[in-house]
């Protein structure tokens, strides 16, 4: 590990995406219909700022862990941990390593209760760091996509049963824990079903506390710029009505754009609906229906119908036994994003919380896929420029087996931004093996480019 500890932030929706035609306009609109309701004038999406200011209940919760660590330590090797204990996953392949699924309550009065899943190192899993993956959305799922997506051991083959490798695995380098959150997404839950009414980043941050808590969309303005600049240099909306969205938008949030903006962005909106646009040169699903046989599927070659192959494998009964997983016999099937959730605050900007990292003398990395049309690397690059940092090492390329893996900048304060060459909004899906090259140097505190 490096001098100082970290934090890793990937600009891509907190490591979301859907793949399919479909699933893509779900998550399009879930995304959308927030950045709207936070632009209108007399918005209930309250937009200040984002303090980590835990609850008294969180915080004397931390505390009696931390005070009763030792004492319980025991307990949780003989009693919790063995029987989360997953003994094997429905058609899993023979691995070297143990993984772990259940439920950590975050709210005992309300019987509020996330669903976590744990992998273990494959190897020295006494020494390698902890990492915990959170999905964002809002409201989406971190086993949907960052478990058996993205950087999990397993994928799922197209007959919706089996499993196979992921060789590319972060688990190589870390224990890796993936938790669904906020309650209401996927298998998580509350007894008190008004809680879901009442979703939003402050209340998920505090559940989080008892894990830790990460964001990725970082500045409204800087990010809605950054979108339609990157739409426009990518020729996926036309020259002029890029002029138009440059000159009328002022993405401010509670203000209301004029009616040429409006207009404007509709017509951006409209020109990308036929392609992915979180991956813009990928294929889209057009058959998602399940195989009897497995199709012949590769790591390397993502399938851009897996979401559905997902859907299918984590609704079966024998995989939600054998994850004890919904174990409270939940009245709606699970789903890779939550209809369930009104989501109620989110921030216009993360930038003073990225200051607070790094002046805590926090290593902060941002890192982007340079073919996601969503979160692009101009709106990351837009948000580092309005921080005004000083630049420490300059612009250059990073190299995988002797090819550009990405390029990457890094800025006084240790701020690192990393973009990946070829990826998506889903990094570790679209380039396994430079986003494991890429965590793997963030773990060890080394710099991409040598």
């Amino acid at each position: 590990m490096g001098n100082s500890p970290g934090f890793l932030l990937s600009l891509t929706l907190s490591f979301f995406i859907f793949i399919g035609q479909a699933h893509c306009n779900k998550q399009g609109k879930a995304l959308g219909d927030l950045y709207k309701a936070k632009l209108r004038t007399n918005s209930i999406v309250d937009t200040s700022p984002f303090k980590v200011t835990p609850d008294v209940q969180i915080l004397n919760k931390i505390q009696h862990q931390n005070q009763n660590r030792k004492q319980h330590s025991k307990i949780m090797q003989d009693g919790w941990q063995e029987k989360d204990r997953i003994q094997s996953l429905p058609g899993q392949p023979r691995v070297n390593f143990s993984q772990y699924g259940g439920y950590i309550t975050v709210d005992k009065s309300a019987g509020r209760a996330f669903y976590y899943y744990f992998v273990e190192a494959e190897h020295s899993k006494e020494s390698l760091p902890l990492l915990l993956w959170l999905n964002g959305g809002p409201g989406c799922s971190s086993l949907a996509y960052g478990a058996l997506q993205e950087l999990g051991p397993f994928r799922v083959h197209s007959d919706g049963k089996t499993l196979f490798k992921n060789k590319y695995s972060w688990n190589k380098v870390a224990n890796v824990l993936f938790v669904e959150s906020p309650a209401g997404v996927g298998f998580s839950y509350s007894n008190r079903t008004s809680d879901y009414d009442k979703s939003g980043d402050r209340i998920t941050a505090g559940d989080n506390y008892v894990f830790m808590m990460g964001n990725a969309v970082v500045n409204d303005k800087t990010d809605y710029r950054g979108m339609y600049d990157y739409r426009g240099s990518h020729a996926l909306i036309s020259p002029e009505n890029l002029r138009r969205i440059r000159r009328n938008c002022k993405f401010l949030p509670n203000v209301n754009d004029s009616n040429v903006c409006i207009a404007a962005t509709k017509r951006a909106d409209a020109e990308v609906n036929d392609i992915d646009v979180y991956n813009i040169y990928g294929p889209l699903c057009f058959n998602q229906t399940l195989t009897p046989k497995p199709r012949r599927s590769s790591v390397i070659n993502f399938d851009p119908c897996s979401d559905y192959y997902v859907h299918v494998y984590l609704n079966r009964p024998e995989v939600q036994e054998a994850m004890h997983a919904n174990t409270t016999k939940l009245t709606h099937d699970w789903q890779s994003c939550s209809n369930l959730l009104n989501w109620n605050d989110s921030p216009s900007t993360i930038i003073p919380l990225l200051q607070e990292f790094m002046a805590k003398g926090l290593r902060v990395w941002l890192f982007s896929g340079d073919t996601d049309g969503v979160v692009p690397v101009t709106s990351t690059q837009y948000s580092i420029h309005s921080m005004r940092l000083p630049i420490k090492r300059v612009w250059q390329p990073w190299y995988k087996r002797r090819e550009v893996g990405g390029y990457t900048q890094v800025y006084k304060g240790d701020l690192t931004f990393a973009t990946v060459r070829g990826a998506g909004h889903q990094v570790p899906t679209y380039q396994p093996a430079r986003a494991l090259s890429l965590i793997s140097h963030f773990l060890a505190g080394t710099p991409l480019a040598n």
